[in-house]
């Protein structure tokens, strides 16, 4: 059986940049709706990507799903594992939610977005948070996040009210993904940022 897949739209589409609408209670328990969170689901594994929220797909609505699956990190260093604070995210919706973030230091990390595909920047980001949402059954949730699960939250839920990593990125670190590998990929954070201010201060 052929499986459905979703179109990613790209940035320069400008439901990426509206505010999404709430779903109603009817809404959430139609089948409609319970199908379009199954292909999401689909349509992120496939890509593959650890989030994806409906305007992604082209809808503006304020819907997103979440997971961060255990194969993703195999093939990640245990320090940098430990650095971001990065464990495995079972799959769950977000409908109409509301986060708040937690007071303290925020993080930076380099962060990628699958409406900017072939791109990373380095990304500043409370380190914890509160969310409360609904979930596919339309029950309340609340979700209290540090580390990289924070990150998505924030990276999903931003897709939700027209905001991309790009607005809030240092922008002399934007990078393809391809230069980001040869250049920064397995670098301390500091040291990057480090070699950028530098390159900044003397441009030659």
């Amino acid at each position: 059986m052929r499986r459905e897949r979703l179109t990613i739209v790209q940035v320069g589409e400008p439901v990426l940049r509206q505010r999404a609408r709430a779903l109603t209670a009817d809404e959430i328990r139609s089948r409609e709706i319970r199908q379009l969170i199954a292909k999401m689901r689909q349509t992120m594994h496939d890509a593959p990507g650890v989030g994806l929220a409906a305007p992604q797909i082209g809808l503006p609505l304020q819907l997103a799903v979440i997971e961060d699956r255990e194969e993703y990190l195999e093939d990640i260093a245990q320090e940098h594992l430990t650095e971001r604070e990065r464990r495995p995210v079972p799959f769950h919706v977000l409908i109409n939610p509301t986060i708040r973030e937690v007071p303290g230091k925020s993080v930076e990390f380099y962060e990628g977005c699958l409406s900017l595909a072939g791109f990373t920047a380095l990304v500043p980001r409370a380190r914890s948070v509160r969310v409360e949402c609904l979930d596919e059954h339309g029950k309340r949730k609340s979700i209290e996040a540090s580390g990289w699960y924070a990150r998505i939250l924030q990276h999903e839920i931003e897709h939700l009210h027209g905001r991309l990593y790009i607005d809030r990125m240092h922008s002399h670190t934007f990078a393809s993904l391809d230069n980001f590998n040869r250049f920064w990929k397995g670098k301390p954070i500091d040291e990057v940022r480090s070699a950028l201010n530098r390159t900044r201060q003397n441009p030659g």
